[in-house]
């Protein structure tokens, strides 16, 4: 069994948040997930695979799951340089023709494959803003987050989630 991370960029990383996330991964290696998922950027991501290679040391089993969504093809040195932190990394064929949209493609593909989903979503989370141009004038506009965008994907698909933002299971 799978499980994947997705979260926000910023995190308030806190002690709880920590712990929290420690023990919600441990309930998922008791019940038989072993391969564990991760995009690439962010402070959750980072936060995620510290406390995954932490409890590779107690569970060496398990295997951390590199999935780019950028650079199909790549060289030699750069993946021994992933491998060094990875077990495996991949790029999802179908990710390869979405532009733009390949981060949100990405983590439709690492919620597909998973049985669970560990998020850290806040509602009241805002995208970026970015300036617009409509006929010569310009708009401050705030972009939806790819959390929320995966957020509601996993919960479509009635994947099991692990919300450790609000520190309950909503369940999908």
């Amino acid at each position: 069994m799978k499980v994947c991370f997705i979260g926000h960029r910023t995190i308030q990383k806190t002690d709880e948040l920590i712990q929290r996330m420690r023990e919600t991964v441990k309930e998922l290696i008791r019940k038989g997930v072993k391969i564990f998922l991760f995009g690439s950027v962010g402070a959750f991501n980072d936060l995620s695979w510290q406390i995954v290679s932490e409890l590779k040391k107690e569970y060496p089993f398990i295997q951390r799951v590199y999935v780019r969504a950028t650079y199909p093809h790549i060289e030699k040195f750069y993946e021994e340089y992933l491998l060094q932190s990875y077990e495996i990394t991949y790029f999802p064929p179908q990710i390869e023709k979405a532009g733009r949209c390949a981060y949100v493609e990405r983590n439709r593909v690492m919620i597909d494959e998973s049985a669970y989903c560990i998020f850290y979503y806040d509602e009241e989370y805002l995208g970026q803003k970015r300036r617009r141009f409509i006929n010569n004038t310009e708009y401050l506009e705030t972009s939806k987050s790819g959390t929320k965008i995966a957020y509601e994907y996993a919960t479509k698909k009635k994947k099991q989630i692990f919300n450790v933002y609000n520190a309950h299971l909503d369940k999908g």
